[in-house]
């Protein structure tokens, strides 16, 4: 018996169908290289004015030769899963902007600790490989920037404590935990950049997680929030080759499209990951300024070498 077909799924599929995406046809994956396992990021193509559905941003990767769709909450496992794609890597759990209260504040130790073995447990279960994580803000209350600083050195200790308790179950899961790296300079949009955010410099969260010691225990290395506040990307990825454990791209500034109209050059960059023998995925997790679907296709060219 057919499935019934929403109005809405029926509007994206014909969208999809008139656009530039279609013109390629389904030799655009066959054709792509495939070295570097290429991920679409749920958030950017999931927001106000661009709202793709779980469905449709499946049938973009699966066309466009990416192997996934990241950073997408639990109800949508199932459909990812029937497209035979993955999921890079899972959220943390956390309620709210994530990246605020982290592993660096024993004030909310306990909370994150709970949801991310929980999702670690859930993205085991579903036969996804990572977890992210995040270092939080420097206040000792997230969300008052009067309430006093968590130092740099207490904030590194505490997140050290928080992943070495986490590290033991992510190695029996066989999930490995990634945390990520965010610039604090951009404060012109709440997901450009993170003003507040304390593990902002690319060597701080690369020695958290060298402190830790273990295999499940990686960074998520976001080439535009290292462009940002440390710049000198290829030789930071040369340097962070041993901890390396997944990969966002962006343009920058701004966050947009990996085009001509930003400072990052891409396929460089690709090619060092290639060369440090990095086997992770790259999730694509600009913002778009423009129609999403030929941004994502030239983002997915750029950086297949």
């Amino acid at each position: 018996m057919p499935v019934p077909v929403s109005r809405r799924t029926a509007l994206a599929a014909a969208a999809l169908a008139a656009s530039p995406l279609a013109a390629a046809g389904p030799a655009a994956a066959a054709d792509r290289k495939g070295r570097i396992k290429q991920s679409i990021v749920y958030w950017c193509f999931n927001i106000a004015g661009e709202k793709w559905d779980i469905e449709q941003m499946c049938q973009v990767a699966k066309d466009l030769g990416c192997l996934s769709i990241e950073l997408a909450p639990p109800e949508t496992w199932p459909t990812i899963k029937k497209h035979g794609l993955t999921n890079a890597i899972v959220p943390n759990g956390m309620p709210g902007a994530p990246f605020m209260k982290g592993l660096n504040n024993p004030r909310y130790h306990e909370e994150v600790i709970a949801r991310t073995t929980e999702m670690i447990d859930a993205a085991s279960e579903a036969g996804f490989p990572a977890v992210i994580a995040f270092t939080g803000f420097k206040w000792r209350d997230a969300d008052d920037p009067t309430s006093g600083e968590i130092s740099l050195e207490e904030g590194a200790d505490n997140c050290v404590k928080a992943l070495e308790s986490l590290a033991g179950h992510a190695e029996k899961k066989g999930v490995t935990i990634c945390l990520e790296h965010l610039n604090t300079r951009d404060d012109t949009h709440p997901m450009k950049g993170h003003p507040g955010y304390q593990g902002d410099d690319v060597d701080y969260v690369a020695n958290i997680i060298r402190r830790v010691s273990s295999d499940r225990v990686k960074m998520l290395f976001d080439i535009y929030h290292v462009q940002i506040m440390n710049g000198d990307v290829i030789r930071r990825i040369e340097q962070c080759k041993d901890v390396i454990g997944h990969v966002h791209t962006a343009g920058n500034p701004g966050r947009g499209e990996l085009d001509a109209n930003q400072e990052i050059l891409y396929p460089p960059i690709m090619r060092k990951l290639l060369e440090i023998g990095y086997q992770g995925y790259v999730g694509q997790e600009f913002i778009p300024t423009r129609d999403p679907l030929a941004g994502l296709k030239e983002a997915v060219a750029l950086c297949d070498v």
